[in-house]
């Protein structure tokens, strides 16, 4: 009986405490500090070294996730590394950094101070710099495009998922081209018809191009689209 009665008193002991306990709110600070490495392409124009006053656009490039990680040659699978593989040229110069990671998203933090730094020490007009990407490169620009929107002129998207509830934060500035498949089984089409149909409601200069029929690989045919790449010349940023 004793040994039952310390039981039921310990147990009531243990019972006043849980009543009396009470929750508690702190505040704390602390600073964090993340760090990146991206490999990347940087493609120099014709013509670039003949002068050390020129400035020359900029285009940025996105992969998708089929080449995230660590081989940089995969970059060469799609969009505008691929075409540089294949001879061809461009006006401008080509920055194509590559997410060393299978599956997370592109660390936009990383790409924008990767981008800065190009920009900062290269003959790089910061007027006049444009962005693209495909899948989930294409996602980040959209990202991009809305976290940092005096950063550039133009912008392609091939079919990337769209901020559509912040299409408002968008720079009017920026002119828009997107392109998506209609039968895209990866990242739905409806993500850039309906992100298209709010921007067109707030007046932003935007151009789609849907593939009838077309599943998730459109980049193939929106980078071979005729005048493409003279279009982002005809952009340039006015900052106050």
């Amino acid at each position: 009986m004793r040994k039952l009665g310390l039981l039921l008193l310990a147990g009531i002991v243990f019972f006043l405490q849980a009543c009396t306990a009470q929750s508690r709110l702190v505040t704390g600070t602390r600073q964090t500090a993340v760090t990146e490495t991206l490999h990347y392409y940087l493609y120099y124009p014709p013509g670039y070294d003949d002068s050390e006053t020129t400035q020359y656009p900029l285009l940025l490039f996105l992969h998708g996730g089929g080449e995230s990680g660590q081989n940089l040659e995969a970059l060469q699978a799609g969009g505008p590394p691929k075409m540089l593989a294949e001879g061809h040229e461009f006006p401008f110069l080509i920055l194509a950094p590559q997410n060393p990671h299978e599956k997370q998203w592109w660390n936009v933090r990383a790409v924008k101070q990767l981008l800065d730094s190009v920009v900062k020490t290269n003959r790089v007009d910061p007027a006049r710099l444009y962005l693209t990407g495909l899948s989930r490169g294409g996602s980040a620009s959209w990202e991009m495009a809305v976290q940092y929107p005096e950063t550039f002129a133009a912008m392609a998207v091939v079919c990337g998922m769209a901020p559509v509830p912040y299409a408002s934060w968008l720079d009017k500035q920026l002119a828009i081209w997107v392109f998506h498949g209609t039968d895209d089984p990866v990242i739905p089409f409806s993500e850039s018809a309906a992100m298209v149909a709010r921007l067109r409601e707030l007046g932003y200069n935007i151009t789609f191009t849907p593939y009838e029929g077309v599943g998730h690989n459109a980049w193939d045919r929106a980078y071979q689209t005729d005048g493409l790449f003279e279009w982002f010349t005809r952009y340039k940023r006015i900052n106050p």
